[in-house]
């Protein structure tokens, strides 16, 4: 499987919503993870690459768009009938005939939640129902929109866990949307960013931040004492309540560490930060216009 986007542009009405000039590649087993703020384009590049919106430009793949699959962000079921017979009629299959829809079921651990009408669901169980119903496409590519939104932080754990497993090792290929970019840390091996309809850049996620973030990133609160501390080293663009300092080598880490350690700072050490990597891509393609939100 290998998907291709060049010169493509979509408009809605006199706006562009969205363009891609350089091309852009998505490989059979990439993990793609797509981050940009509202009106960035991310919706728009999933229904343009299933051929549902009107686009000028090249998408190339050996892949017809029903063999594509589509987790949406809010999705909704009949209430007419308990889970099991809506997955059995969507699915023309029954569960009791089907090892792989059993196998799903149960590592979704959705058992006791087949007798239930949809509507009964908690949030994280109507996720899995969507996602068993996905996944039983069997699809080479399959896009994910906000699957985790708006569950708790303990069943967005469960939840991404359990799909990291899933995936591991499985050629099939992911473009996950999430705001939540600690997931995008978990599930990804490349990133695209995009803002205002535009790509601020895509590639390889370990290469993207050591392009825009250096070797690491020490991260710990802001103050003026914090900041005083390391007023000799590079500072990153960062959340506001945040100072971010990027190290180029071990010899750097080592010194900022001490020193922060001598001080009795607590810090973090990432070399996968996407959120910081993200405000610095911003960064680096507004240069002076760029203000983190």
């Amino acid at each position: 499987m290998q998907l291709t986007i060049e010169n493509l542009t979509v408009k809605y009405g006199a706006d562009v919503a969205l363009q891609i000039t350089k091309p852009l590649t998505i490989c059979e087993g990439d993990r793609v993870g797509i981050i940009g703020s509202n009106g960035a384009g991310k919706s728009t590049l999933i229904k343009s690459i299933l051929g549902l919106v009107n686009y000028q430009g090249t998408i190339r793949t050996d892949l017809a768009p029903n063999r594509m699959a589509t987790h949406m962000q809010f999705n909704e079921y009949t209430d007419a009938m308990p889970c099991r017979y809506v997955m059995e009629a969507i699915l023309d299959t029954k569960v009791s005939k089907n090892p792989k829809l059993r196998e799903l079921i149960s590592y979704f651990e959705f058992e006791d939640c087949l007798r239930k009408k949809y509507s009964k669901l908690s949030g994280g169980q109507k996720q899995r129902f969507t996602i068993i119903m996905v996944m039983m496409q069997d699809a080479p590519l399959t896009f994910y929109d906000e699957v985790t939104s708006g569950l708790d932080f303990e069943t967005r754990q469960k939840l991404m866990e359990k799909l990291v497993n899933w995936y591991a090792g499985k050629t099939s290929s992911i473009c996950i949307v999430s705001h939540y970019y600690e997931e995008l840390e978990q599930m990804t091996n490349k990133i695209l960013i995009l803002d205002k309809g535009k790509v601020i850049d895509y590639g390889d996620k370990d290469r993207l931040f050591r392009k825009y973030c250096g070797r690491a990133v020490i991260v710990f609160d802001a103050s003026p004492q914090n900041q005083a501390l390391v007023k000799d080293y590079k500072k990153l663009a960062s959340p506001a309540h945040l100072t971010a300092v990027s190290v180029k080598d071990e010899a750097e880490e080592l010194a900022v560490t001490k020193r922060l350690l001598d001080n009795n700072i607590n810090f973090r050490r990432s070399n996968n930060d996407i959120e910081i990597m993200y405000s610095n891509a911003k960064k680096t393609y507004y240069g002076e216009e760029y203000s983190h939100e």
